[in-house]
């Protein structure tokens, strides 16, 4: 007698934003008759989303001095401009960027490409030859400490994506394949004799799979403690940090509204000291700029950084205190110079993000228990690999992972001796909050 196959296993997918949108397509792709259920506490159709992938835009690049993401960056980039599902939502526009004089990005950049025998349409400009390009956009930004000779990359293979378009399109992609959607706010993993058996709700309600993927974000840490506050091995320990970062839109009337449309990416780390690089994306559509700022932030509480508990969870991105509104200006300051400066902004919003400290993402099973696996940290970066992040999370679930990417997407692998400003983000969200009560 033949002996039936073994029924693909279940999936539970906890967390819609770009690793659970990503590996939900994926899946059912891949496993068109596996039971697959992608939960978020909000309806992925929502006019306004907490996930650090709901966005006005987002930039897309292969721009990287590591050249693994390079690689990666470069193969998102390819479905993007081909995939029947996300080539409408995304705009080569090209992206300048203008790095302080220690800063060997662009260099690096440029020899990754040149290694991986990649053509692009990518150069090294001295400052001067860099306000000229688009007809001067960038004339009068802040080249204070930028190498005169090369210290500006100018990739016109580079661009941005409508993001929450995008985001929704390939969930929507998904649940048309069979993918279930459940909408549902997640008070913890359930693991009994040391397997994760599913997740509980904050009503009470228990849903089940063989295996469960938090694609959580910056929330992943809490909910770990949650669902086990005394179980350390569970925790997430010093492996991930919840980071923000604050943004808002430029509305633009007259000729600037409509060269809107052949305006680059820009993006701006002068000077070093304030933080990491500020940034301005054109949004056509809304006849406006989407700019953020340089500081990144952290929100530190038992043992671990995670967004604020604020009256509705929703306020978390919204209640943006005058400081930190103050640092996004810094940007159209820093990229078009007193020009830029008093032009009025909109829709302030923290964005909260999962960081590692090397910025690498977990994509990784869970040492602690079996059927728990790890899929997030995308450091204010992974939403560019919206299309291919699935691909890798499937090879992770099924032990295909190339081994280096095992290493360096590991949940337990070893943390870098050396961390930088923006890894491990020093300055608290309270004591911004605090400056905020004194001015």
């Amino acid at each position: 007698m033949t002996t039936p196959p073994e029924p693909p296993p279940s999936y539970l997918i906890i967390g819609s934003g770009v690793f659970g949108a990503s590996t939900a397509l994926h899946l059912i792709r891949s496993h068109p008759s596996a039971s697959i259920t992608l939960v978020d506490r909000d309806a992925y159709t929502a006019p306004v989303r907490i996930a650090a992938s709901w966005d006005w835009n987002k930039v897309i690049r292969s721009d990287y001095t590591d050249i693994v993401y390079t690689r990666l960056g470069l193969e998102a980039q390819e479905l993007w401009r081909n995939d029947p599902i996300l080539k409408e939502f995304y705009h080569e526009s090209g992206v300048v960027w203008i790095s302080s004089g220690d800063s060997r990005f662009g260099e690096k950049a440029v020899s990754n490409f040149e290694e991986l025998g990649v053509r692009q349409d990518a150069l090294r400009l001295g400052v001067e030859e860099a306000k000229r390009v688009w007809d001067g956009y960038l004339r009068n930004a802040d080249f204070t400490e930028v190498d005169v000779e090369k210290g500006v990359l100018v990739n016109r293979n580079s661009g941005w994506a409508e993001a929450k378009e995008a985001l929704q399109a390939v969930i929507q992609a998904a649940v048309d394949l069979g993918v279930r959607y459940e909408v549902a706010e997640v008070k913890g993993v359930v693991v009994e004799g040391g397997r994760c058996k599913g997740i509980v709700t904050s009503d009470g309600k228990r849903l089940e799979a063989d295996r469960v993927v938090l694609c959580t974000g910056a929330y992943t840490p809490k909910l770990l403690i949650d669902s086990a506050p005394g179980w350390k091995e569970l925790h997430a320990g010093e492996r991930m940090f919840a980071m923000a970062v604050t943004e808002a839109t430029v509305p633009l009337e007259g000729t600037e509204a409509e060269m809107l449309g052949t305006r680059p990416v820009a993006m701006n780390d002068n000077p070093r000291e304030r933080g990491f690089e500020v940034g301005c994306l054109p949004l056509p559509k809304m006849s406006a700029y989407k700019c953020w700022g340089q500081v990144i932030f952290r929100n530190s509480a038992e043992s671990i950084s995670r967004p604020p508990e604020l009256p509705s969870y929703k306020e978390a991105q919204w209640d943006v205190p005058e400081t930190l509104q103050d640092d996004v200006r810094w940007a159209l300051r820093s990229l078009f110079g007193e020009q830029g400066s008093n032009k009025p902004m909109e829709n302030f919003r923290i964005c909260w993000d999962a960081v590692t400290s090397s910025e690498d993402f977990i994509i990784s099973p869970h040492s602690a228990s079996e059927g728990l696996y790890i899929a997030t940290c995308g450091p204010f970066h992974g939403f560019k690999f919206l299309p291919v992040l699935g691909k890798y999370v499937i090879e992770m679930l099924e032990g295909r992972l190339d081994p280096a990417l095992q290493k360096k997407w590991a949940w337990d692998r070893e943390q870098p001796s050396k961390i930088s400003h923006k890894k491990l983000a020093s300055v608290e969200y309270k004591d911004l909050l605090k400056m905020e009560a004194k001015s």
